[in-house]
């Protein structure tokens, strides 16, 4: 057997001896009595009886033993003209500093922290020291909309809630203040405690004695050590959309996520201690919870936490100038980044100023990644890029090409392969098991390896009804795809973008490879619009990359010929649309659920997640020009 089968199959026979392993590798206060606690399956708990401090293994072990000078984390900012670096022990001093202001406001282990920042190392500061005194963050996308940050504090009910003065993007500032004052106002939950942070863009107005000045509050604290907490206790609840309008509050513990993102750090990226580790995220999202924060830390690496565009700030070699001065050695973005990059410099001019010998490899995650896409990037950076697949449930990558066990055939499309610890597979609706290349619901068997969901922030019920229930023994990722003769994994779309066409199952994800693949098109969605003779019809809204001047009737019909000729008659994909934009979440993922729903004429709210709501306006000009909603 190859290595990656070896540790693969490991992981699934023998589960607790295999991560009773990886835990042995981070420091812990007391040790678990039993690895895996089956007692309340199907929610699983992992080393349980543990006591364990992630702030500790994170920060203070490396002070003790080695990296106190290395950095640890580099703020680059280009919309304000700053870069800072922290070594680990002016790390650890600033969170033990802040952890005790926490503690001064009242703060103590298990309460809630809302925190509601921009891309500021304060941002990291907060969580990790949160995390020093057994107190639960939540951390809430900076600039998000008072409405909902006002539902994520009734849900977390946090006793503090951190912020700053404003955020800073390019051309504009955000006042963060008068969104946090609105949100305490519209909450039915008291918070009795601010702390912001005044950032010199724009100085918010305090209003005494709730809220308390950053500054102030850090110099006047005592430094607060790190507090053992019980490994299953949580460590932090993450807000993700729920279908219902309702975030969906996702639980990670102390114990088994330290133990999963330092694995994922060794397995899956083949990062070593002091290097260079990049996630172009936000710690609004899952990504920059577990790759900005936690695992680099963990690993021992140097984290950089990066407040600026793909594009824009200044232009579309913004990722290739903090890559080689900062000689960044793997690097972590999402797809629609790389599409952005595309559209403006489709052949890589500005990437020929940057010196890139540093980098590695290139991980994409978080849409769905486009063999275009990925063809495009591995032309350009001559690097392996590693599609691989995973969810803010889930916390670390499910399927993945993992580069440091044993680097693996390219398909370009698939996310290569189950990582270990998690079996996948694709079932049909009754629950049987489809045969290779055969799509289904994509599920993965319970138990879930350490990392993933505990359960959801006061509502395990509702754990249960949308993961667990319909296939008892498996979760349910809410993806469509399959499984190949190989064992690559193959995430096609959303199970409800499988649509239906006069009886036939076929898969968005497939056409818009399709569309992809022309080479006017930087980026496309492909929609199910409702038909009363066929029940569904695919519909494609491409955006074309910058200079493209054909005529744009020549470019839809040759977009139309692509779909019959590779996906055949069968799809009846006719119509197609050139927008300017797509509308998407700040993190990137395309909203087709509610492009869908225009389509249909049917009602739809607005995601609090949207980057630019006015885009939605576009598409539905698109829509109604291609006749939709149909009278």
């Amino acid at each position: 057997m190859s290595r990656y089968q070896t540790e693969y199959r490991r992981s699934l026979a023998e589960p607790e001896a295999f991560w009773a392993e990886q835990a042995e590798k981070l420091h812990w206060h007391q040790r678990w009595g039993k690895v895996l606690d089956d007692s309340n399956a199907p929610l699983y708990r992992w080393f349980a009886g543990g006591r364990f401090n992630t702030c500790y293994n994170a920060l203070d072990r490396h002070v003790e033993n080695g990296r106190a000078d290395q950095a640890a984390l580099i703020y680059d900012s280009p919309v304000t003209g700053t870069v800072r670096h922290y070594s680990y022990r002016e790390l650890r001093d600033t969170v033990a500093r802040f952890a005790g202001a926490l503690r001064a406001q009242g703060v103590r282990q298990g309460d809630r922290v809302v925190i509601y920042m921009p891309m500021v190392p304060e941002a990291a500061v907060a969580m990790l020291a949160c995390a020093r005194i057994g107190a639960i963050h939540s951390v809430v996308f900076g600039g998000f909309a008072a409405p909902e940050l006002a539902k994520r504090i009734d849900d977390a009910q946090p006793v503090l809630v951190v912020s700053a003065s404003c955020g800073v993007e390019a051309g504009r500032i955000i006042e963060y203040k008068p969104l946090l004052d609105q949100a305490l106002e519209l909450s039915s939950h008291k918070v009795p405690h601010c702390i912001v942070l005044q950032r010199p863009q724009a100085v918010a107005s305090l209003q005494a004695p709730r809220d308390v000045d950053w500054q102030e509050a850090a110099t006047a604290a005592a430094p607060a050590d790190c507090v053992p907490v019980a490994a299953t206790d949580p460590l932090y609840v993450l807000y993700t959309s729920g279908t219902t309008g309702k975030p969906k509050g996702v639980v990670r513990d102390h114990g088994g996520h330290a133990v999963a993102m330092r694995y994922s750090m060794e397995a899956v990226y083949d990062v070593k201690p002091g290097e260079v580790f990049w996630a172009a995220s936000d710690v609004g999202w899952v990504v920059g919870h577990s790759y900005i924060v936690y695992a680099p830390l963990l690993q021992g690496c140097t984290t950089i936490l990066y407040e600026g565009k793909p594009v824009g700030t200044p232009d579309a070699g913004a990722f290739w100038r903090v890559i080689s001065q900062h000689r960044v050695s793997t690097f972590f973005t999402a797809p629609t980044a790389f599409r952005a990059i595309k559209k403006e410099d489709p052949r890589g001019e500005l990437l020929k100023k940057y010196d890139l010998s540093c980098l590695r490899t290139l991980f994409l995650a978080g849409e769905r990644s486009d063999p275009d896409t990925i063809q495009w990037a591995q032309q350009m950076l001559q690097v392996p890029v590693v599609d691989h697949w995973w969810q803010t449930e889930l916390g670390w990558p499910a399927i993945a090409n993992c580069q440091g066990i044993e680097p693996m055939p390219v398909k370009p499309g698939s996310s290569t392969v189950p990582v270990p610890g998690f079996e996948l597979c694709a079932l049909d609706a009754d629950g049987k098991r489809l045969g290779a290349d055969e799509i289904g619901n994509l599920v993965l068997k319970l138990p879930l390896p350490p990392g993933t969901l505990s359960t959801m922030w006061n509502n395990e019920q509702g754990y249960r009804d949308n993961y667990l229930a319909r296939y008892p023994g498996w979760y349910l990722t809410g993806d469509a795809g399959y499984v190949d003769g190989d064992g690559y994994g193959w995430i096609m779309s959303r199970i409800d973008d499988i649509i239906n066409v006069a009886g036939h199952r076929l898969s968005t994800g497939a056409m818009e490879e399709v569309l992809a693949g022309h080479p006017d098109v930087a980026e496309c969605a492909v929609i199910g619009a409702a038909d009363t003779l066929k029940g569904q019809l695919p519909v494609g809204l491409v955006v074309l990359k910058a200079g493209v001047g054909r005529p744009q009737d020549e470019i839809l019909r040759e977009l139309v010929e692509r779909v019959r000729s590779q996906i055949g008659a069968v799809a009846c994909f006719k119509q197609a649309a050139i927008v300017a934009r797509l509308p998407k979440t700040r993190s990137g993922k395309v909203l087709r659920a509610t492009m869908r729903s225009l389509a249909d004429g049917k009602p739809y709210t607005v995601p609090a997640t949207i980057d630019d709501p006015k885009i939605l306006d576009e598409v539905a000009g698109a829509l109604k020009g291609l006749g939709y909603p149909a009278a």
